[in-house]
C-alpha cells in the first residue's frame, strides 16, 4: 500500500509499505479521503517536529471503510463506512476520572502521536470509530472531524435559538461554527479580513463584516439594538480578534476561545467585570459531538460542496500542502487516499 511520510522541512515521501494487521480491540480502515487542517499545517511548518519527528504519517480528518477486524471487536462489519474520532485517552488521569477523557492529561492524538490517515490502510482502536449512514458520500464524511470541533464549540457556548452570534475569523473552523450555530437557530455574523474568505461567507448567506472597512463592534451593537452578541467565538488567533471579542459581547455574554494563540494576548479584563462576561475554553470534541456532526452533514445543514474547494491524489500530497501554504481561495483541501 502507499503511505505519505512527513520527513521534515516541508517535505513528504510517498512509500510502498506493508499494511499492518489490526491488533486486539482494533479495526483497520481503508482510507478514502483525508482533509488537511491547521494542525497538519503546523506540522508541515516544523512547529511539531519535537513531537512527531521526521518519519510520521500524519492526517486525522478522514473517512473510509473497515477492511479488517481485530480480536475482541464486536458490532463492526467489513465494508462499513466510518470516520475516526482520533483521540486515545489514558483512562487513569484526573480528567479521565472526572469524565473528561477528551482532554486527558496524557492524551494521544491519532495522526500526530501515532501514524495517521495519509495511508491507504490505517489501524485504529475500535472505540474511536463512528459508523456512517450508508448513503453519505465519503468525501462529505471527511468533514466530520472539523464539524465535530464546531459542534463542541457551539455546545460549550450554549447557543440557543434566536441568539445573536459573532464569529471572529472565517477559516474552515470559523465557517463551520457559523453553520452549526445557524442550524441551532442563531443569528450569525462573521468578521473576516481575507477577501477570498469574505466572498465564501457572503455566498453562504452570512452577514460578512470586514474590520478593515467597518467598526465591527459598532456594527454588531447597531444590529442588535445596542445589546451586543450573546455569544462570541474567537477563531482568529489575533490580538485584534481578542480586542473585538470583548468589545462586541453583550452583558453576560459568553466568549468562546477557539483559536490557539501563538502569543499570550492582552485581554480587557475590565470589560469582563463591567459586563459580567464569561470566558469558555474549548478543545477538540466528545463522542456526542461526532454523532451530531454526522447527523448535520447527513441532513444537508453543512454545505460540504462549498467547503471542499479541491481534491488531490495521495501522490500529490506535497503539492496540496504547498498550495495551502501559498494562500488563496481554498477552504478545505482533501487528499484522495484509496478510492
Amino acid at each position: 500500500m502507499k503511505a505519505a511520510f512527513y520527513t521534515g522541512n516541508r517535505t513528504f515521501e510517498i512509500r510502498d509499505v506493508a499494511p499492518n494487521e489490526p491488533g486486539p480491540g482494533e479495526v483497520r480502515v481503508r482510507v478514502a479521503f483525508n482533509g488537511i487542517c491547521g494542525t497538519d499545517m503546523h506540522a508541515y511548518h516544523g512547529a511539531m517536529d519535537k513531537r512527531i519527528g521526521h518519519n510520521r504519517i500524519i492526517g486525522h480528518e478522514m473517512s473510509g471503510r473497515i477492511s479488517a477486524i481485530g480480536s475482541g471487536v464486536e458490532g463492526r462489519t467489513i465494508g462499513d463506512p466510518v470516520v475516526v474520532r482520533p483521540l486515545e485517552p489514558c483512562g487513569a488521569c484526573p480528567a479521565c476520572a472526572a469524565g473528561h477523557s477528551h482532554i486527558c492529561h496524557n492524551l494521544k492524538f491519532l495522526g500526530l502521536d501515532t501514524d495517521g490517515a495519509l495511508q491507504e490502510e490505517w489501524c485504529v482502536p475500535s472505540f474511536a470509530v463512528h459508523a456512517l449512514p450508508t448513503d453519505l458520500p465519503l468525501h462529505h464524511a471527511a468533514l466530520c472531524e472539523p464539524v465535530a470541533v464546531a459542534c463542541h464549540d457551539v455546545r460549550m457556548g450554549r447557543v440557543s435559538p434566536g441568539e445573536d452570534v459573532l464569529v471572529i475569523g472565517a477559516g474552515p473552523i470559523g465557517v463551520l461554527i457559523a453553520m452549526v450555530a445557524r442550524a441551532q437557530g442563531a443569528n450569525v455574523a462573521i468578521s473576516e479580513i481575507n477577501p477570498h474568505r469574505l466572498k465564501t461567507v457572503a455566498e453562504l448567506d452570512f452577514d460578512a463584516l470586514d474590520p478593515s472597512k467597518t467598526d465591527v463592534a459598532a456594527a454588531i451593537m447597531e444590529r442588535t439594538g445596542g445589546k451586543g452578541a450573546d455569544v462570541v467565538f474567537e477563531v482568529s488567533g489575533t490580538q485584534a480578534g481578542t480586542n473585538l471579542m470583548t468589545d462586541a459581547a453583550a452583558t453576560r455574554g459568553r466568549i468562546v476561545m477557539v483559536a490557539i494563540h501563538t502569543r499570550k494576548p492582552e485581554v480587557d479584563l475590565f470589560r469582563f467585570f463591567w459586563r459580567e462576561l464569561e470566558l469558555i475554553g474549548v478543545r477538540v470534541y466528545e463522542k456526542e459531538d461526532f454523532d451530531h456532526a454526522i447527523a448535520l452533514i447527513a441532513s444537508g445543514a453543512i454545505d460540504c460542496e462549498r467547503m471542499i474547494t479541491d481534491v488531490r491524489d495521495l501522490d500529490a500530497v506535497a503539492d496540496a500542502f504547498a498550495a495551502i501554504d501559498a494562500g488563496g481561495p481554498a477552504m478545505k483541501s482533501l487528499i484522495r487516499v484509496a478510492v
